[in-house]
C-alpha cells in the first residue's frame, strides 16, 4: 500500500497585537505596564458552585493557552521531561482542579486515575496565578511565602519553575503590544 503524503502544517494564527491598530496597541501596552492586580479572593459560594461544575471546559482553556505558548515562549525541548506525566493545577479559592499532561502533540486534558495521585500538583489562588502570569510576582516569592505550593515530583516542579523564570517576558510583552525593543 503506498504511503499517504504528509499534510501541510496549518498556519499559526496571528498574535492579538497583530490584529490591533497601532494606537490602540500602544494604549493597551501602556496600561499593561501599569497594571497591578488588587488583592481579592473568589467568594466562597462561587467557589462551591464552580467546584461542582465539570472541570473539562476550564482545563481545555488552559491546555489551549499552553499550546499557543508552546514553541513560541515555552520551549518544547526544555519541557520534554514533563511528557506523559499527570500534572494538576489547583486554583484554591475558585474550586478548580485542572488535570493535564504533555504529549508528543502538545498539552492535553488528563483523566485523573482514582488510585493514583498526579505526578505534580501546583496550587495557588486565582490572584496569585494571575500575578505569576503577568510577572507581577515571581515563582520564588510566591513559593517562599507559601502562596504557591508544589506537591509531588520535585524535579518536575523545579523544571516548571525554571521554565517560567527563563521566559523572556519583556520581549513577549513588547511583541504583544507591537513595540520593538
Amino acid at each position: 500500500m503506498p504511503a499517504l503524503p504528509a499534510l501541510p502544517a496549518l498556519p499559526r494564527p496571528p498574535l492579538p497585537a497583530d490584529l490591533l491598530p497601532g494606537s490602540l496597541r500602544r494604549r493597551i501596552g501602556e496600561r499593561l505596564e501599569n497594571l497591578r492586580i488588587p488583592d481579592f479572593t473568589v467568594p466562597a459560594p462561587v467557589a462551591k458552585l464552580v467546584s461542582r461544575l465539570p472541570q473539562q471546559p476550564p482545563t481545555q482553556v488552559l491546555t489551549l493557552a499552553l499550546n499557543l505558548a508552546l514553541d513560541r515562549i515555552l520551549p518544547r525541548d526544555t519541557l520534554a521531561p514533563l511528557t506523559g506525566h499527570h500534572l494538576q493545577m489547583r486554583v484554591l479559592d475558585a474550586g478548580l482542579t485542572l488535570d493535564f499532561t504533555l504529549t508528543e502533540k502538545g498539552f492535553r486534558r488528563a483523566t485523573p486515575a482514582a488510585d493514583r495521585k498526579p505526578d505534580l500538583i501546583i496550587s495557588a489562588t486565582t490572584r496569585d496565578f494571575m500575578a505569576l502570569a503577568l510577572r507581577e510576582e515571581d515563582p520564588d516569592t510566591l513559593f517562599f511565602s507559601r502562596r504557591l505550593r508544589m506537591e509531588g515530583d520535585t524535579d518536575l516542579g523545579l523544571l516548571v519553575k525554571n521554565t517560567l523564570d527563563a521566559v523572556d517576558w519583556d520581549a513577549l510583552k513588547a511583541r504583544l503590544t507591537g513595540r520593538r525593543g
